[in-house]
């Protein structure tokens, strides 16, 4: 292509500091280097990972861990990619070569554990990204608030030709997260009974993980009623809203199944014992799911003695690069919603609308169009067209 090798200057939405609206700036990218691949974005989107709490080292950057795009350009050594292909960037790499990625017990891979530790900045070390004379962090390597980034090769998961890039961007993050901590990390089993705490995105997926995996029972738990008629569509079959009670809600889901309920899935965000303990004890599973830091937990050791399993799940225990091609061959043989996860349609230079919409739980998926960002500035420079968002499936579902 005609800009391999050359600094691309291109749309990307800017995180100058905590807690204040996202600049759109034009920014520098420049050409991968050595294991490195630059891709066009062509659709991103935005559930939780604002990041408002994350301190000053951490910025400016370009945020942004969920999308998908096609091969601009690749680096030296790069012999897996080559431009055109179609991919989807991951925030958890996998190098196929550590302790952990040659273990089928985790999707962890060393490569990232020297910076992904770094909760002030959650960035590598080194960025491709500079705007106005200075270097942008690279959002947990992945940046998709950018109509192009760069990302290394281990963190890339090539996908079939045919895949709809607007659908199967959903399989960055939040939808694997929420489908794998019920079918990989919970092992959900045929004929048990589940808890989803959270029917944001994630708490969708989750529901749906655990139809798939066989569950006769799923109670799906949340403060917003009108969730609860999207959920059905993922598979839940009871639904607790906790403040239409006036016990624990662990209380409520106990007396619901008489022991509790066989596996509990948190996907709130705001981690508390209500899902660990609501669990039978004896073998029930509970998973704490998707990332959160916001503040400690304490539990009575009785809660886990008494039989019980906690555990955490990062990314639905999917190692990326293999597992995701996976996953978008199963949507794409109609055996995996996702389509009816998106709720809203934008254009990047909206992201501030679209997180406002989410803080105010009025969208689950509010789905950017990076393509269509460009045919704005075009029409808007000619004066031709100058669009608003459009809204398609307008139901309320909720934020990861």
């Amino acid at each position: 292509m005609a800009t391999a090798g050359k600094v691309i200057k291109c749309k990307a939405a800017v995180a100058w500091e905590p807690n204040k609206p996202l600049v759109i700036e034009e920014i520098e990218v420049a050409p991968p280097e050595a294991n490195e691949i630059r891709i066009k974005v062509s659709h991103t989107f935005h559930l939780h990972h604002f990041r408002l709490s994350m301190q000053p080292q951490g910025f400016p950057t370009v945020l942004g861990h969920e999308g998908a795009g096609i091969v601009e350009s690749v680096g030296p050594g790069v012999s897996e990619y080559q431009q055109g292909d179609k991919v989807i960037p991951l925030f958890i790499s996998q190098c196929r070569q550590c302790h952990f990625c040659k273990s089928p017990r985790s999707n962890q891979c060393s490569s990232i554990f020297s910076w992904i530790s770094r909760h002030d900045a959650m960035a590598p070390p080194t960025s491709r990204f500079t705007c106005k004379g200075k270097e942008l962090l690279q959002f947990v390597g992945t940046s998709t608030f950018s109509e192009y980034t760069v990302v290394n090769e281990m963190a890339v998961a090539k996908i079939d030709p045919m895949a709809p890039l607007d659908k199967v961007c959903l399989l960055g993050c939040g939808i694997c997260t929420g489908y794998g901590a019920a079918v990989n990390t919970a092992k959900v089993e045929p004929g048990s009974t589940c808890a989803v705490f959270g029917l944001g995105a994630v708490g969708m997926a989750a529901v749906m993980g655990c139809k798939a995996a066989g569950a006769k029972r799923i109670i799906g738990i949340d403060i917003n009623p009108e969730k609860f008629e999207k959920a059905k569509v993922f598979g839940a079959t009871d639904f607790v809203n906790p403040k239409d009670h006036d016990k624990p809600i662990s209380q409520v889901l106990i007396e619901m199944t008489k022991w509790g309920v066989d596996f509990s899935l948190e996907c709130v965000g705001n981690v508390s014992r209500s899902a660990l303990e609501s669990c039978v004890q004896g073998y029930g599973v509970s998973v704490i799911v998707g990332w959160t830091d916001l503040r400690d937990i304490a539990i009575r050791p009785n809660q886990l003695i008494s039989g019980r399993t906690w555990k955490g799940s990062t990314f639905g225990g999917f190692k990326g690069r293999d597992a995701v091609p996976q996953m978008v061959k199963v949507y794409m043989d109609k055996k995996l919603m996702l389509d009816e996860f998106i709720t809203h349609h934008m254009t990047l230079d909206q992201i501030n609308d679209a997180i406002e919409l989410m803080k105010q739980s009025k969208c689950s998926v509010c789905l950017l169009d990076m393509d269509f960002l460009l045919l704005r500035h075009i029409c808007d420079k000619d004066r031709v067209l100058n669009t608003g968002s459009f809204t398609v499936n307008p139901c309320r579902i909720g934020v990861y």
